[in-house]
C-alpha cells in the first residue's frame, strides 16, 4: 500500500460505488469487512482515493513470489460440490461455469488461475475451517475466503442400516461409497475412522464417486450401504442420516473477480427471497453468516 499523500482526496460512498460499478450497499459491506481502505475519523465513511487506487492496482497483480502477472481468470467456479451453491449459480443468472471436482482440486486450479472462485470444506484446525490450508496454499495472493454455509455431514444409509450408523465399528463393516482422494468429504471421513482406531485399509469400498449427489445415489441404488454425506441430500431421498460433524463450506475468491458481474450476481441473489425460500426447504444447512469474510490474504 502506498503512503497517504499530504493533500489526500477522499471518495464518498456514492463516488466509490460509481468507481467500482457496484451498489452502495456493497461498498458498506466492503468497508465493514475491511476489504477496502476507509477512514471513519469524521463520523462517516470516507475512502482515501490514493489508497483505493493502489488497492485496485494490487488486484491486477499476479501471484506472489515475483511471478509474471496472471492472465484474466475465466468465469469458472471451482472446487467442492455443494447442492445449494450449484442451484444458486444456475438460478442467479451469474453466467458462471462450474468445475466441481473436489476441494483440493479446486484449490490447485485456483492457484493456477483457472477460475474466479473455489468452494472448500477441508478440515478444522487451530485457524478454523479451511483457513490454515488456504493461507499455506495461496500466501499473500490477492484472495479472500468468504463463508457460504455450515452443513451437517455424517453417515447416510438406507433405512434397514439405520441402527448401525451410531456405531462406527458397525459402519466400517458396511460397503462404503468413498469420494476421490482430493475431496474434502474423503479427507474428513478418513480422519473420523482414524480417530476411532479403524484402519483405512480395512474399509470395504466401491469405486470412488465424484460428487455429493453421486455418493447419496450410490446408497439409494444399492451400490453401497453407506456414504459420508450431507443431511441436505439424504433426507429428500428418505435415507437414514447420523450426524458426525458440522462443517464450514467457504468460498475462496479472487478479489479482483469479486467485482465482476458473475460473482456479484451470485452473492446478490443469495440475499433474495427466492434464495431464502429454497434454503428453508433444505435440511442441515445454516446460512446465517453467508457472505462474511473469514480470511483475507
Amino acid at each position: 500500500m502506498t503512503d497517504i499523500q499530504t493533500h489526500q482526496t477522499f471518495l464518498t460512498v456514492r463516488e466509490l460505488a460509481a468507481l467500482l460499478r457496484v451498489s452502495e450497499r456493497k461498498v458498506y459491506d466492503l468497508a465493514a469487512s475491511g476489504q477496502v481502505p476507509v477512514s471513519k475519523a469524521t463520523g462517516k465513511l470516507l475512502f482515501p482515493e490514493t489508497e483505493v487506487r493502489a488497492w485496485l492496482d494490487a488486484a491486477r497483480s499476479g501471484p506472489a513470489g515475483g511471478a509474471a502477472p496472471m492472465a484474466e481468470r475465466p468465469a469458472v467456479f471451482l472446487g467442492s460440490h455443494d447442492p445449494l451453491l450449484e442451484w444458486a449459480i444456475r438460478h442467479s443468472g451469474s453466467g458462471l461455469a462450474t468445475i466441481f471436482d473436489a476441494s483440493l482440486d479446486g484449490l490447485r486450479r485456483f492457484q493456477a488461475g483457472e477460475g474466479v472462485a473455489a468452494g472448500l470444506h477441508i478440515h478444522e484446525d487451530d485457524g478454523g475451517w479451511n483457513r490454515t490450508t488456504v493461507a499455506g496454499a495461496v500466501g499473500n495472493a490477492n484472495a479472500a475466503l468468504v463463508h457460504w454455509t455450515r452443513r451437517e455431514r455424517g453417515f447416510v444409509a438406507r433405512p434397514e442400516h439405520a441402527g448401525a450408523l451410531a456405531d462406527i465399528g458397525a459402519v466400517a463393516r458396511l460397503r462404503l461409497a468413498p469420494r476421490q482422494s482430493e475431496a474434502g468429504a474423503e479427507v474428513l471421513m478418513r480422519e473420523v475412522f482414524s480417530k476411532a482406531g479403524v484402519p483405512n485399509k480395512s474399509l470395504r469400498t466401491i469405486p470412488a464417486v465424484r460428487s455429493e449427489q453421486e455418493a447419496v445415489l450410490a446408497v439409494l441404488q444399492g451400490e453401497a450401504d453407506v456414504a459420508f454425506g450431507l443431511r441436505a441430500l439424504a433426507e429428500p431421498f428418505g435415507l437414514a442420516f447420523h450426524p458426525v460433524v458440522e462443517e464450514s463450506f467457504d468460498i475462496l475468491v479472487d478479489r479482483k473477480s469479486w467485482f465482476e458481474p458473475g460473482l456479484q450476481a451470485l452473492f446478490d441473489f443469495a440475499q433474495s427471497a427466492v434464495f431464502r425460500d429454497h434454503l428453508s426447504k433444505m435440511a442441515g444447512l445454516d446460512a446465517s453468516d453467508l457472505g462474511r469474510v473469514v480470511w483475507n490474504a
